[in-house]
């Protein structure tokens, strides 16, 4: 486990999936990130990569060849390079080999920079395409916070999801685990969204982003802690699992979407792909503030 610390937070990262396990305040404590309790989801922020979401029948094709994979791609389950570390940044590397080629037939590198800067853990990702061809390729983020934080007696229902810029946004609803991109619907989130365990038994809440920048907060009035996540991603996913009710909620960045009802399977005109031309670099980015 990697360990980063500045004179207010302390963040630890595992090399197996570039994933961060815990941001705590130094001062009191306070454990902002999900634990991972595997009751509710044996997980803490994975990194998703090469796609996001669920592939129809766990498939794709590229120059019609099929390929398999799971959800969310395969890097959070990937062991990374660490190739700098200092006392408040670490960064970490993936790279194509011959397993990674059985699942995704493309050479690239992913790196992930992670650096604590005051009150914010700032992840940056860098995917590279090496090669003379194009590289088509999602990205995305998945951190759980708990709810409530710390030792505060708030209920889940006393949180609320506050976006900003405050409007109007759209809704992505998903069919099954499938994005219906055609059906998006407005959401008014001019007003926090008020957190029940309810709003997720369709999955996620998927807003699509059209802002410079956007950052989401999760907070309650019954005590002052709570997150930021500021990022310049395309889509934003809110996500508790249900029904099990379980005490944290995901503010996840995207730079892709499961695929869609109508999807061919043909992976270069998958639903909010990312392409990549020769030598290229495409960079993603999200900040965490803890408060």
């Amino acid at each position: 486990m990697l360990t980063l610390k500045n004179d207010y937070l302390t963040a630890q990262i595992n090399p197996l999936g570039a994933e961060p396990t815990s941001i705590k305040d130094n001062e009191t404590g306070l454990e902002y990130l999900w634990q991972a309790d595997a009751k509710y989801w044996g997980r803490h922020a994975p990194i998703l990569f090469p796609i996001v979401g669920r592939l129809q029948d766990n498939e794709y094709r590229v120059a019609d060849k099929t390929y398999k994979m799971t959800q969310h791609g395969f890097a959070r389950d990937r062991e990374f390079t660490t190739t700098e570390q200092s006392a408040d940044r670490v960064v970490l590397r993936l790279t194509a080999d011959t397993e990674s080629r059985l699942l995704y037939p493309a050479d690239f590198s992913l790196t992930m920079t992670y650096e604590l800067v005051d009150h914010q853990l700032k992840v940056n990702a860098t995917v590279t395409n090496p090669a003379d061809t194009g590289l088509d390729f999602s990205f995305g983020a998945h951190p759980g916070f708990n709810i409530p934080f710390g030792d505060a007696t708030a209920d889940f229902t006393d949180y609320v999801v506050t976006v900003a810029p405050k409007q109007t946004y759209q809704r992505i609803p998903l069919v099954g685990p499938y994005s219906d991109s055609e059906h998006s619907l407005p959401i008014d989130l001019s007003r926090p969204m008020g957190l029940t365990h309810d709003l997720f038994e369709h999955d996620a809440q998927i807003l699509t982003l059209t802002n410079p920048e956007t950052t989401v907060m999760l907070s309650t009035a019954a005590d002052d802690h709570g997150v930021a996540l500021t990022t310049t991603a395309p889509y934003l996913g809110i996500w508790s699992p249900y029904p099990k009710q379980a005490p944290f909620v995901c503010l996840e960045p995207w730079w892709g979407l499961a695929d869609d009802v109508k999807a061919t399977g043909d992976l270069a005109t998958k639903v909010a792909i990312n392409h990549l031309e020769a030598h290229q670099d495409f960079n993603a980015s999200y900040q965490i503030t803890c408060f």
